[in-house]
């Protein structure tokens, strides 16, 4: 079994890119209801994950930061806290359930680091779960 196999295509994943402000990343984090997101670059390479709590902390710690700053303000300038591992897509299906352990999800990437999907823990569970049932 391969990675393709559970990959959520780039097309289908909200991702967030460095060059977007503040305001746009939440907005478009609360309108999909993700806490967490893949962050890229503006060549598309994977560059890391932002979450919510990385906005909260940031703008706790920045306690003078105006509304209107938000929108000037770059997700790039937000410091993160955490990263999710990435794969390349023809990583083994032992790398896949190792990481989905620690991890939502897993960012899977071509070999030159550029983004292309996403797999989710939630369709690996769902297949071996339905493979079990089977064996029933």
């Amino acid at each position: 079994m391969q990675v393709a196999f559970f990959l959520l295509p780039k097309s289908e994943t909200v991702y967030l890119l460095e060059n977007h402000t503040v305001r746009q990343a939440l907005e478009k984090m609360q309108h999909h209801g993700y806490t967490s997101v893949p962050l890229l670059d503006k060549e598309g390479h994977y560059v890391g994950s932002i979450t919510t709590a990385d906005f909260l902390w940031f703008i706790k710690d920045n306690t003078n930061i105006k509304n209107a700053a938000l929108n000037k303000m770059l997700v790039s300038d937000i410091p993160r806290q955490h990263y999710n591992d990435p794969v390349k897509i023809d990583a083994k299906i032992e790398d896949l359930l190792r990481i989905a352990m620690e991890q939502n999800f897993i960012p899977v990437t071509d070999d030159l680091g550029v983004f292309i999907g996403i797999v989710r823990r939630r369709e690996i569970m769902d297949f071996y779960i339905n493979k079990y049932k089977l064996f029933i």
